[in-house]
């Protein structure tokens, strides 16, 4: 019997069921068998001072549908901006239809954050769109289409909420910017490499030295040289990547091509796959379609 293909999964676990531990945990067409193991990368902090400023405009119900309100929507593209969100959301309990986000569109980008933010505690619940987008590029369009029709009885539509951390791109707000809009940008976490990160990596990595197959998975541009560097694959005195060994049994898969770029830009190191989809399902399909091609 051939022994597991390793995993590791450059992210934390998932606290509620993790989906990629599950797709993961099951055999392939070829009946390879993974072993799905993760190593958390980043640690993340709330930002006092932007958690204040949110808790303030939910408390003042300056966020709906109803002229005078201060904004008419929401922006979310990571789980941790939901996660802040939901903590500010439950402080509040108690009070009938809080926090009154019931009549306003809720965007977000991918599946992931997609499931965080039904599950805020919000009756009726949040109206979220824009799960099928994927990445930045791709949501900002379809926010100006969605929104325009949302707010198409106003000679201008309301300004937009952007929850974020402190580390992000621009593309959304060059995109709603550009067309004139109005969109806030609130920094309620920060966001930093583990110090333990590349030793917990390098450990993981000693255990399955004879494996003659296995494959990270990268999930950020966040510690891609800490990556690189626990896999023997970076050159310090160059801060770019080694060539690639061709009997090499490590390969690296990437949530999409965000990080692709980063790596390829900043290190010269083409990673083997890049997800289709930011998804379990894009990462599966991704390895097990590279596997099939060989």
């Amino acid at each position: 019997m051939s022994p597991k293909i390793p995993v590791y999964l450059l992210k934390t676990k998932s606290s509620a069921g993790d989906h990629y531990e599950e797709k993961f945990s099951t055999p392939d067409s070829n009946g390879s068998k993974y072993d799905p193991e993760f190593v958390p990368v980043l640690e993340h902090q709330f930002d006092d001072q932007g958690m204040a400023k949110v808790r303030r405009i939910l408390k003042n119900k300056q966020i709906g549908r109803t002229e005078g309100k201060q904004y008419g929507g929401m922006i979310f593209t990571s789980q941790r901006a939901v996660e802040a969100f939901t903590k500010l959301v439950e402080e509040g309990r108690g009070e009938d239809n809080w926090p009154f986000l019931q009549d306003i569109p809720v965007y977000s980008v991918g599946p992931a954050t997609t499931r965080a933010l039904k599950a805020v505690p919000q009756v009726p619940a949040l109206q979220v769109f824009g799960e099928h987008t994927g990445n930045g590029e791709t949501l900002a369009p379809y926010i100006l289409d969605h929104y325009r029709a949302w707010y198409k009885d106003r000679e201008s539509v309301p300004a937009l909420l952007f929850l974020v951390g402190d580390k992000r791109r621009d593309t959304i707000p060059k995109v709603l910017n550009g067309a004139g809009w109005q969109l806030d940008e609130v920094v309620i976490y920060g966001t930093g490499e583990m110090k333990s990160f590349r030793d917990d990596l390098s450990q993981r990595l000693q255990t399955t030295a004879d494996r003659p197959r296995r494959w990270v998975v990268v999930f950020s541009p966040s510690g891609c040289d800490s990556m690189l560097s626990a896999l023997d694959l970076l050159d310090e005195s160059s801060g770019k990547a080694k060539p690639k060994e061709p009997n090499r049994s490590t390969y690296i898969a990437t949530i999409g091509p965000t990080t692709r770029d980063h790596l390829i830009h900043s290190f010269g190191y083409e990673p083997e796959v890049s997800a289709e989809q930011p998804s379990p399902e894009g990462v599966w399909n991704a390895i097990t379609g590279y596997r099939t091609l060989e």
